[in-house]
């Protein structure tokens, strides 16, 4: 992982939201269709449960997406997760939203993404990831950039991350050491 010079000083305990746009972060951003037009995406047991980790923590999670996918809602309600905006044209519009609603200092949220359009989103947070396979001009803008790619468990290496810098880990990975 490459966490850059001015992100080192960072107070990781302020980062209590992560969102996460899906194509190319959530999956490696193949898209599958049939023959009859049906989609389908590969994700990541780990990214998931490493969502479950992060949510177990008391932290939120929400989802923003450019694309309008029946996978990505039965994926999203699998893992629990609460706050989904789909065909977010503007992701910022989508961001803004949920901060209204949510009442978030902008500055609590990490968002992971790879695309030119996520760019508008990273200048607004307080911790802007890129996936390793994201577009250079998203790396150029991140401060975090994750080894790995993502679908991969680029999601899974962020949240282990910050739950290790939060002091988290121990908690909601006790069960796993008795």
């Amino acid at each position: 992982m490459i966490v850059k010079n001015e992100k080192i000083k960072i107070d990781f305990n302020k980062i209590n939201h992560l969102i996460l746009d899906v194509d190319g972060v959530l999956t490696d951003g193949t898209l599958f269709f049939d023959a009859n037009g049906s989609e389908m995406k590969g994700f990541s047991v780990q990214d998931g449960h490493g969502i479950k980790l992060w949510m177990r923590a008391g932290n939120s999670l929400a989802i923003i997406t450019g694309r309008e996918s029946s996978v990505v809602s039965h994926r999203c309600s699998d893992l629990g997760i609460e706050y989904v905006y789909q065909n977010a044209k503007n992701k910022l519009s989508a961001l803004n939203e949920y901060i209204s609603e949510n009442n978030v200092n902008p500055i609590g949220i990490c968002y992971i993404g790879d695309e030119l359009v996520d760019i508008p989103v990273f200048r607004k947070v307080g911790l802007a990831v890129a996936v390793s396979n994201g577009v250079p001009e998203v790396l150029e803008h991140a401060d975090i950039i994750t080894d790995k790619s993502g679908g991969k468990g680029a999601v899974r290496e962020i949240i282990d991350f910050l739950l290790k810098e939060k002091g988290q880990w121990e908690t909601v990975t006790n069960r796993y050491f008795l």
